[in-house]
């Protein structure tokens, strides 16, 4: 309202209200005591000095009406265990602390971590990595940090990338380093690597004591070491390894991330691979290092500048600052009063009278619970343990100046980028490393030893001289130095030439014994490793690895041979397989078929009686064996036919004949016993190998165990097999391809051969030259020294494996596939010319043929006439013309009555449908007493007189007449029709 005056008192009350509302606090945060044991002279205890301040500054920084202030209270435990325990005990009772962060070392945590789970008392702990304290051990302790055990995994998978077999791992002899070793064998011995031996120094070790550990290491085998100490041993480790010439070429060397995240305190040679935890670099980490680093050499300005490096303690440190302040805005003033601990009973010094903290199960409850972006990702404990996603891999340069190489992760392994960069080409890769002594070329990991105990390899002793070239071993008398040879050890040798280093070894003379019995001293330790023809078997891969199969093995048969000459009564048969006798039957009978068909009509010897015609048929068809047919043939299509036919039936008895010879004059060779179900349902014995597998193996099979008959020699089996005493020898091939390398033409390899594993190299369970010496077998076996060393010791296999397939001199029967193209050949040229004959006669008679098919509407009678007229001859052939002699001319042929005409005469010769009506339906007068014959033929001879010739295949003419005054020739031998019918219709 304008013109109004405000009331004086109610401006009075208002002003008066708002001095009090500014003069009141919106909200006073309350008080959280947290205490802070460190080592301050300690590198981490300097990083903890600078980062935990600076954590809690930016946490209310970032949230500056926060309900809760954490303060600090500062304790400094020198390292010393005592301390801290005492330092954490007036903390609880003095202070009232809430929680505490540190201690800093393991040892330290794991004494209060005790005590502050009695008194309920958080214990979030920054740097304590070491595996023996844990949440699962003591409730009360969180480890915001990362535990060693979780990079066990990384390192093995290093040895596997690098295919280091042996690693030494050198830690400090306390809580912090031994409790890394379980996992790491662990690790190692999972992927097949050994932990040949550890070097535990103490934390105090002296310059003396760490310089004489290097020389021992380096007077061993292992080149490859992995460093797990605190940061003032590490550098002395380093300097005395540098001394002792340990930092050069062939040397690697592997840091943990205790030691990667303070690389400034370490002073690391160049060439160290060190393990790390990954840390995203973002925009805030970065201000945060350029802050932090300004700080800490303010707040510490002795230090060297390589310390101000922000690694991963001081991301742990941050985060953890930041998640016990985070957790202390969830408690209440309830929870925080009263101060101290409630329901002790004992004095400030007593450890067993402790009360407990009022808030410690709740603040315990925030901060495993808490979740956040911090620093380091995301911050998540998992089981009172720090989560961290992936370990960085990288490879210290000059100057202490670290590159990144790649990474590891549970999941994926190594990979040389990690997140959307990352593919599955990228997995198992690594960037370029430069080792030390500035070498590219990875260590080996092995060197020849200066003092090294050789691996002991049995050799079989006392091996019979038949098989001497599979392996023996003599010992010289003298120097009783053992010398080993024969197959087997030459390629054992050949295969350690190719490992990638030195494997020193010894051959050890190994008695006379079952290799069930040498695989169990394997397996005992009694010998490192067994050189020798062990065949590979499930039950023996239960106590021993073996290495992959150098040699194929297999189990067969010997037997003697004899010969089957005398004793086959049917041996004419044997050339050729059933199915070439059918098929050279049937292809007689077609040929013979398919000259006759085109004979028929033209030519005189392929007609009479059908009795006549069939054996024609069938004469001549197999006369062509023995190239004998007489018959003249008249059709140059059938002479084509048959000189086709005879190429193949050329080709066929010479082949029969070759076949034939060699069985009845070469010795037929077959074995006694020709397979294992004769041996079986048999009561001969069987001839086994000395101390061999084969007795169980037959045992199980059902074989009666006393006719298993063992012997020592090759020799042995020889006399055996000849005088009779055994009917067979069962053994594994190798053994028998010696056997019949000196007795091929005696005996046979029969059977079906059943495989097994191959003859390998016996180590311990575990052993780590297991996959280098098969990798090395493999490789061995692509090449051509394999080859060369086979037939070194066994000889070619050209010479008796004839024999062994069955027989060097036994022919093998001929069957069809052998002569399908010929046959394909003769069977297709018949056809052709079959049908070019038949195409021809059709054209020919297509006049009456097109009468047959207009007078005879039935199907059958079609054929009937159409069989009669191809049966009849041909008289415009050649063959039947008549011969005029005495006038030198000559007319068609036919028989001519008184009545007929020169021009009935002149259209019998011309006319086809002339033939047709002489042939079948001849003119019939009533004067005469029989029709004119159809098959007449008249010559005119020298005289005048014709004579009539008669055929065997004259047709006879019933009297009869049909609608046209005509008699229709009835022909009789219904089985030729029949034929021709079907020719006819053939598709």
């Amino acid at each position: 309202m304008a013109g109004h005056t405000p009331n004086p008192l109610l401006l009075l009350f208002l002003g008066c209200a708002t001095s009090l509302l500014l003069a009141t606090p919106w909200a006073q945060p309350q008080t959280v005591s947290v205490g802070l044991i460190i080592d301050g002279g300690s590198p981490v205890g300097r990083i903890a000095n600078t980062t935990i301040p600076m954590a809690l500054e930016d946490f209310y920084a970032a949230f500056p009406r926060s309900s809760a202030r954490v303060q600090l209270v500062h304790r400094d435990s020198r390292g010393d265990v005592v301390d801290a325990a005492s330092l954490a005990l007036e903390l609880m009772k003095s202070q009232g602390v809430r929680a505490i962060l540190g201690p800093q070392s393991s040892v330290e945590s794991a004494f209060v971590a005790d005590l502050a789970t009695r008194a309920e008392v958080p214990i979030v702990s920054f740097s304590a990595t070491s595996p023996s304290v844990s949440h699962d051990g003591a409730g009360f302790f969180a480890r915001a940090a990362l535990s060693d055990a979780a990079q066990a995994g990384a390192i093995a998978a290093l040895a596997t990338h690098f295919r280091w077999r042996r690693v030494v791992p050198i830690y400090q002899d306390d809580d912090y380093g031994a409790a890394l070793m379980p996992f790491l064998v662990d690790a190692l011995t999972a992927v097949r690597a050994e932990v040949p031996y550890r070097c535990s120094l103490p934390a105090t070790a002296s310059g003396d004591a760490i310089a004489a550990a290097m020389y021992r290491m380096e007077s061993q085998q292992t080149r490859v070491f992995v460093l797990h100490t605190r940061p003032d041993l590490a550098a002395r480790v380093f300097a005395a390894a540098e001394a002792a010439g340990m930092m050069g070429e062939g040397f690697a060397w592997v840091i943990t991330d205790g030691l990667t995240g303070l690389l400034g305190s370490i002073d690391a040679p160049p060439g160290v691979i060190g393990l790390a935890p990954f840390v995203p670099t973002t925009p805030r980490l970065r201000d945060f290092k350029r802050r932090w680093m300004s700080r800490f050499m303010r707040d510490h300005p002795t230090a060297k500048a390589e310390e101000a490096e922000v690694g991963c303690y001081a991301v742990w440190a941050y985060d953890a600052a930041w998640a016990v302040a985070s957790a202390a805005e969830h408690l209440t003033p309830g929870d925080l009063s009263p101060p101290g601990l409630m329901g002790g009973t004992a004095g400030p010094t007593d450890f067993a009278g402790l009360g407990k903290s009022t808030s410690g199960k709740k603040f315990l409850d925030y901060i495993t619970n808490t979740k956040f972006e911090g620093l380091g990702g995301k911050f998540e404990l998992v089981d009172g343990e720090l989560a961290v996603e992936a370990f960085r891999v990288v490879n210290i340069m000059d100057n202490g100046n670290e590159r990144g190489i790649g990474f590891w992760t549970n999941q994926s392994g190594l990979t040389r980028k990690l997140g959307r960069g990352a593919n599955a080409s990228n997995n198992g890769e690594l960037a370029p490393v430069i080792w030390p002594g500035e070498s590219a070329v990875v260590p080996r990991g092995w060197a020849l030893p200066t003092s090294s105990k050789k691996l002991r390899m049995a050799v079989p002793g006392n091996v019979t001289t038949g098989y001497r070239p599979i392996v023996h071993l003599d010992v010289d008398p003298t120097t009783n130095m053992a010398a080993a040879g024969g197959f087997v050890v030459e390629v054992f040798e050949a295969a350690v030439r190719l490992l990638p280093y030195a494997l020193p070894f010894e051959y050890v003379k190994a008695e006379s014994m079952p290799y069930d019995n040498l695989v169990q001293m394997v397996a005992n330790g009694t010998f490192d490793a067994a050189v020798a023809d062990i065949t590979i078997t499930a039950a023996r891969s239960n106590h021993v690895d073996f290495t992959l199969p150098y040699m194929a093995s297999g189990i067969a048969m010997v037997a003697p041979l004899r010969d089957h000459r005398s004793k086959r009564t049917w041996v004419f048969l044997k050339p050729l397989q059933y199915d070439l006798w059918i098929a050279s039957a049937a292809f007689f009978l077609f040929t013979g078929f398919v000259v006759w068909a085109i004979e028929h009509r033209d030519n005189g010897e392929f007609r009479g009686p059908p009795s006549y015609q069939v054996g024609t048929l069938l004469y001549y068809g197999f006369s062509t064996l023995v190239f004998s047919h007489r018959e003249n043939l008249r059709n140059n299509l059938s002479r084509f036919a048959v000189v086709v036919w005879c190429f193949v039936v050329l080709i066929l008895q010479s082949s029969y004949t070759a076949s034939l010879t060699s069985m009845l004059t070469v010795p037929q060779l077959e074995p006694v016993i020709g397979d294992y179900a004769e041996l079986w349902r048999g009561t001969a014995k069987v001839g086994i190998m000395n101390n061999s597998f084969m007795r169980d193996t037959m045992t199980r099979t059902g074989f009666p165990r006393s006719r298993l008959v063992p012997y020592k020699a090759a020799p042995s089996f020889h006399e055996a097999l000849i005088n009779g005493t055994i009917g067979a020898v069962i053994d594994e091939t190798p053994y028998l391809r010696i056997f019949l390398k000196s007795y091929c033409n005696s005996f046979s390899m029969t059977g079906k051969t059943n495989k097994t594993g191959g003859f390998g190299f016996a180590f311990p369970k575990g052993s780590p030259y297991v996959a280098d010496l098969s990798r090395a077998i493999l490789t061995l076996t692509e090449s051509e020294e394999m080859n060369l060393i086979e037939r070194k010791w066994f000889g070619d296999n050209d010479g008796c494996e004839a024999t062994q397939a069955g027989g060097p001199f036994t022919s093998d029967s001929l069957s069809f596939g052998s002569f399908c193209g010929l046959f394909l050949i003769t069977g297709a040229t018949s056809l052709l010319c079959c049908a070019i004959h038949l195409v021809t006669f059709v054209a020919t008679n297509r006049r009456a043929i097109r009468e047959l098919l207009s007078s005879h509407p039935s199907l059958r009678g079609m054929v009937r006439m159409f069989a009669r007229l191809y049966d009849d001859r041909d008289l415009s052939a050649h063959t039947f013309r008549i011969k005029d002699g005495a006038a030198g001319g000559s007319s068609v042929a036919g028989r001519n009555d008184a009545g007929a005409s020169p021009s009935a005469m002149h259209d019998a010769a011309d006319s086809p449908i002339s033939i047709y009506h002489q042939t079948y339906m001849s003119d019939w007068s009533p004067q005469t007493s029989s029709p004119i014959p159809a098959d007449g033929e008249i010559e005119l001879a020298a005289g005048g007189q014709a004579e009539e010739e008669e055929e065997a295949t004259a047709l006879h003419y019933p009297h009869g007449s049909g609608d046209d005054g005509r008699v229709v020739a009835n022909i009789r031998p219904k089985t030729f029709i029949l034929l021709l019918s079907a020719l006819v219709l053939w598709p």
